[in-house]
């Protein structure tokens, strides 16, 4: 049985970075983010003991995604005082939000995607659409949710493989997760999707755009480019995507295939220096997306640009 005579711990992922999870778990995790600098998020992979967690309290909204769990855990779990005997499956969601009081133990080791969000993130990526005033995000125990385990898995894979030249592909998947969590789980349900339609006005097309071949070798934050155009992160990413039918992150990695074929065809780089220089995190990076858009790798493209020249 949990012992409840302490007060909780105050936690600040953010803030603390791994300290905060070791203050916790007692060891470091498998993977974080936080020292590939994604800003005010965190992300933590990890495979746990079985454990009894003692009461923290978090100053950042906290999604677990189980991952990996062959059979069912049991596990004991309080949020906000409320006690429920779980048995834990692959693709479950528990939602711990900001300033509210957690305790759990389970008896098998299980495998996690933890993704804490700032408060303040939460609420400025949707302002156009809703009083961030009025926003509360709820608390949930286990319940299986396909859509946020799709996007815990994601974001991890995207950590794993690319660490900081990801920070734009995971913005917008922390954008729609977001989004998700307020239509399913908040005081609002407010249908986000259909309160904004439109397209970005020409100028501010063009503002992103130059924005974006200013800075196309920098690893570009959707954050800094919605706020560029005085916008918040989800309702720029919806209507730039009306506009020009990409997505910022498929636009940007659009922009950095092109430069990079204007890079190949004058020939006085190698593609491992036109990899950098472009925005890719290595040559094996531009070579998959390379591959992914053009359907050949940048050293054909170059052997093939040779060819039709001579």
């Amino acid at each position: 049985m949990f012992n409840n005579s302490f007060k909780p711990l105050a936690i600040d992922f953010v803030r603390e970075k791994e300290e905060g999870y070791k203050r916790v778990f007692n060891r470091s995790p498998l993977v974080s983010s936080q020292s590939v600098g994604w800003e005010s998020l965190s992300i933590i992979y990890d495979r746990q003991p079985p454990i009894e967690l003692p009461k923290t309290s978090l100053k950042q909204h906290c999604i677990g995604i189980l991952t990996d769990i062959p059979s069912p855990i049991h596990t004991d779990r309080i949020i906000d005082g409320r006690f429920v005997r779980e048995n834990n499956v692959q693709g479950d969601l528990i939602i711990v939000p900001a300033n509210t009081t957690h305790q759990a133990a389970w008896y098998k080791e299980g495998c996690s995607v933890a993704i804490a969000i700032d408060p303040v993130v939460f609420a400025q990526t949707i302002y156009e659409a809703v009083d961030p005033d009025k926003i509360e995000l709820l608390p949930k125990f286990a319940t299986p949710d396909a859509f946020v385990y799709q996007i815990g898995v994601a974001l991890k894979s995207a950590l794993i493989k690319h660490g900081a030249s990801s920070r734009l592909y995971a913005e917008t998947l922390i954008n729609a997760l977001i989004l998700h969590l307020l239509e399913n789980y908040s005081t609002t349900r407010t249908n986000l999707i259909e309160s904004i339609s439109g397209k970005l006005p020409e100028y501010k097309l063009q503002q992103i755009i130059d924005y974006i071949h200013a800075y196309l070798d920098t690893d570009l934050s959707l954050n800094k480019l919605a706020a560029s155009v005085q916008m918040s992160p989800y309702y720029f990413s919806r209507l730039f995507k009306e506009t020009t039918g990409f997505t910022p992150h498929k636009y940007v990695i659009r922009c950095r295939i092109e430069r990079a074929k204007e890079l190949l065809k004058q020939g006085k780089l190698s593609i491992a220096e036109i990899a950098k220089s472009v925005g890719f995190v290595d040559q094996s990076h531009l070579n998959r997306h390379f591959k992914r858009t053009l359907g050949i790798t940048p050293k054909t493209f170059f052997q093939e640009y040779k060819k039709s020249i001579n």
